[in-house]
């Protein structure tokens, strides 16, 4: 008996040890936590550096010894020549801009715009990446906004289209000094489209009523399960072609030489077509952009991420993996 008593006091001695232990460090990571921002972090990646190795690694393996030597005492001479001469090259900030239906990478563009505005110098320019098809009104003009304030902060602006920037992400693109897209990429769809499915009928069927109020004559002019009427799809309408008008004048302001009425029919153009229409000023890929501007410039890519969530990173990679599983079944049933 006594042993057991001896055994449970020091177990009970052992428990309290622990237990203490794990309290602080649980106070500590929680403190650690609390520290940390919740925002993000910026990444900055430079492209010119990676060009200029990749160059020398491909000139390493494919030249002669003796050509290579040469050649790498030419790098140095160049070097040192610029040195001297004190030269400093100009910085071009790229900027991946992918946008989802309703443009919630914006958070990150706002973030990335703020900070070129701070450090960017008199030679420094800004060259953005847009993929999207459109979306959301107002998220839409809020990315386009903020492209306008590298505009507004006298920051050169380029855009590069390489897949498309339609509706919403031509309304980001047209913001642009100058706007490169590549040969098959889609551009342009300045129109406004709604749409949205009624089972009103389908409810009716079924004995089931529906009671929306509203204080406002047209605080809801057409509804999912309501009735609608011809005063609701008549004010659903003029609301639609008054966005229109508004984005045919955004349009308008900052390509004020293109036949706005003519390309305002909710029309896309392939990058080709587009430049015949004044929708762009150039065909060329992103990549050709960067490759010409490493010579003049030193070419950075800067990119803020979210910090995101264990949940957010476990749904982030079932949906990969969904998409995957589609896009390999959709392969082995088609053919180009």
């Amino acid at each position: 008996m006594e042993f057991l008593y001896e055994y449970g006091l020091f177990l009970a001695k052992a428990v309290t040890i622990v237990v203490a232990i794990l309290a602080v460090v649980i106070f500590v990571l929680a403190a650690s936590m609390k520290n940390k921002s919740d925002k993000g972090e910026l990444r900055l990646t430079d492209i010119s550096d990676e060009l200029t190795q990749l160059k020398h690694q491909l000139k390493e393996e494919l030249l002669p010894k003796k050509q290579f030597k040469a050649y790498e005492k030419q790098v140095k001479a160049a070097e040192k020549a610029a040195e001297k001469q004190n030269l400093t090259k100009g910085k071009v900030f790229v900027i991946d801009f992918k946008g989802s239906i309703d443009a919630n990478e914006v958070s990150s563009l706002r973030e990335e715009v703020t900070a070129i505005i701070t450090i960017a110098d008199k030679d420094d320019q800004v060259l953005v990446n847009v993929e999207s098809g459109g979306g959301m009104v107002h998220g839409y003009g809020l990315a386009a906004s903020q492209l306008d304030r590298l505009r507004q902060a006298n920051i050169p602006l380029s855009i590069c289209v390489d897949k498309v920037a339609a509706s919403g992400g031509y309304m980001m693109a047209c913001v642009a000094n100058k706007v490169y897209a590549a040969p098959f990429a889609i551009v342009g769809s300045i129109g406004v489209i709604a749409q949205i499915p009624n089972f009103n009928r389908l409810l009716k069927n079924h004995d089931i009523d529906y009671e929306q109020h509203t204080a406002g004559d047209f605080k809801r002019t057409l509804t999912v399960f309501g009735e609608n009427t011809d005063e609701g799809r008549a004010k659903f309408q003029q609301e639609l072609e008054e966005t229109h008008v508004l984005f045919k004048e955004f349009v308008g302001r900052y390509r004020p030489n293109m036949d706005i009425a003519k390309v305002a029919t909710g029309e896309h153009w392939y990058g080709q077509q587009a430049i015949d229409l004044g929708l762009i000023d150039a065909v060329s890929t992103s990549d050709d952009v960067i490759l010409e501007l490493v010579n003049t410039h030193q070419v950075i890519k800067i990119q803020y991420q979210m910090k995101k969530k264990l949940a957010d990173k476990i749904a982030h990679g079932v949906s990969l993996s969904v998409n995957t599983m589609m896009n390999r079944f959709a392969e082995r049933n088609q053919s180009v």
